[in-house]
């Protein structure tokens, strides 16, 4: 068990993913953070307040933070926030991800089973790689992207801050994707798409 006293922000769909590894790596949850105490409480954890409060519990303790918001520009203000009163937000890493030694994966960081990190790929902070998706060779991903469930990125793929590439996308090798992008599931990327942007289909096309 860890010593370490853990605040989760973010109690629902994905915050219960976050908090399923959090707990098979045995840290010590002390409770959430929302705005309001939810009906819904799966792991019956306690309620602490809304962190936006200056008398949240959080911010007068030594305790880290792990964050299950799934929406990038939610989850990145958060993040700062956090980091600017010199709170710590842990790196979540599933025992099942397969990661090459070369790789490097930043401060807040959340991957998934089955997840594959290839050689020398740059992972950004607080990003979240889904389940069984595939980061190849020298890719590089912003902060706060999330990669969702089974999408594929080809070798030396880049990708911006706050991006979200949607479950089962394939993106080709080479391809840089800008900032604020959206790719719909299913879509199959061969071409670089500019900053705040959403492209779906196979082959993926711009929405206008």
């Amino acid at each position: 068990m860890s010593e370490d006293k853990t605040i989760l922000i973010g109690y629902s769909g994905h915050g219960y993913v976050v908090l399923d590894v959090a707990i098979e790596q045995g840290i010590d949850i002390l409770g959430y953070s929302e705005k309001n105490e939810l009906f819904e409480n799966p792991f019956n954890l306690t309620y602490l307040g809304f962190e936006n409060k200056v008398e949240f519990i959080g911010w007068n303790s030594d305790i880290d933070f792990i964050l299950g918001i799934g929406d990038n520009n939610i989850r990145q203000n958060i993040a700062k926030n956090i980091q600017q009163k010199n709170k710590r937000i842990k790196t979540l890493i599933h025992t099942s991800a397969s990661i090459s030694k070369t790789a490097e994966i930043g401060e807040g960081t959340f991957v998934n089973r089955n997840v594959s990190i290839n050689a020398l790929s740059k992972i950004g902070e607080i990003v979240i790689l889904n389940t069984s998706c595939v980061i190849e060779h020298d890719c590089t991903i912003g902060n706060a992207v999330h990669i969702a469930p089974g999408a594929v990125l080809a070798g030396n793929v880049s990708v911006g801050e706050r991006t979200f590439i949607g479950a089962n996308s394939v993106v080709k090798q080479g391809i840089k994707i800008g900032k604020d992008v959206i790719i719909g599931a299913g879509s199959v990327v061969l071409k670089n798409i500019p900053d705040g942007e959403t492209w779906i289909g196979n082959p993926a096309k711009k929405i206008k």
